[in-house]
């Protein structure tokens, strides 16, 4: 699906959705930076109208960028058919950017600011998350790009929009790529999954325990065996075919998970070596998530006697 800009050179109309503690007050204050019209927390009946305003403003260079969420009552029961057709105006082609982001990161983030989540109603903020997370994947599936958050700094966020090249995005397919640990869980929101956990473990190598799959000596270990080199040459192989279908599809995003036992090692060396293998593929943007590094303190990786 061709991106198209709206009536009037330069006009572009923006919504930002997503989770709750996502970051989307974040991103549109860096869009109003850009010099977009921006709007928290619009009703989705009203987008049309504002639309038609940016469409028909004078001079033709108006920009505007929305909020809508679940703050608002009807949003999850109306918002997917009123963009779903706002999509069918040829005038418009309006972009839809979802923000999300890991349970843990988003307890965090309401933990520091001590906020409720919407849809806890005075229960607990992962219940609220979990409920939201499940309601929002039809609305997820809509958009033209979705970006995780959960490493991030608002700064990182901000700086992220401000390059954000909107007038490309349906363009272009958002690859993912999250290392995990199974023992969490596998990602719900993964398309392909990579179990890793037959390779060699720096885990069982003392000097290489407390360190990540960011770093040179695991990847030298890992590197060493032939099991590890064959893998990444044979899912390179297979991800460099697959990818351009998934293009040539339509398909907005794609997320790849890449698993081991707790997150910290192998699948994040897999996982930095692959996005360098990747880079390149046309029409692919690529970005890296480590979804579980964090969660092993010291204590569990050097527990007590």
């Amino acid at each position: 699906m061709a991106h198209q800009n709206i009536k009037g050179a330069g006009a572009r109309f923006v919504i930002v959705t997503g989770l709750s503690g996502s970051g989307k007050s974040q991103a549109i204050h860096a869009l109003e930076d850009r010099g977009f019209f921006c709007v928290d927390n619009l009703p989705s009946a009203l987008m049309p109208t504002l639309a038609d305003l940016v469409v028909h403003a004078e001079g033709g260079n108006t920009k505007a960028a929305v909020v809508v969420d679940v703050r608002e009552g009807k949003f999850l029961s109306d918002f997917p058919k009123i963009f779903r057709r706002m999509r069918k105006d040829t005038t418009l082609n309006p972009t839809l950017i979802f923000l999300e982001a890991s349970d843990t990161t988003l307890v965090r983030r309401f933990s520091e600011t001590r906020r409720p989540h919407p849809l806890s109603h005075g229960g607990s903020v992962t219940k609220g998350i979990r409920k939201e997370r499940t309601r929002l994947k039809a609305i997820r599936r809509l958009a033209d790009q979705v970006i995780d958050t959960s490493e991030m700094t608002v700064h990182d966020l901000r700086n992220t929009f401000m390059g954000l090249s909107l007038s490309g995005l349906k363009n272009s397919l958002a690859v993912t790529l999250t290392s995990f640990g199974f023992k969490y869980g596998v990602p719900t929101d993964a398309d392909l999954v990579f179990d890793v956990r037959f390779l060699p473990n720096p885990y069982f190598v003392d000097a290489l325990r407390r360190l990540t799959g960011r770093n040179r000596a695991v990847k030298k270990f890992l590197m060493k065996h032939a099991e590890t080199r064959a893998l990444l040459e044979k899912v390179t192989d297979l991800l460099t075919s697959l990818v351009p279908e998934y293009v040539r599809e339509g398909k907005s995003y794609l997320t790849i998970a890449i698993g081991c036992t707790g997150g910290r090692h192998r699948s994040i060396a897999i996982v930095e070596s692959l996005s360098s293998n990747l880079q390149g593929i046309s029409g692919a943007q690529l970005q890296v998530v480590h979804r579980d590094w964090k969660r092993e303190s010291v204590a569990d990786i050097f527990p007590t006697q």
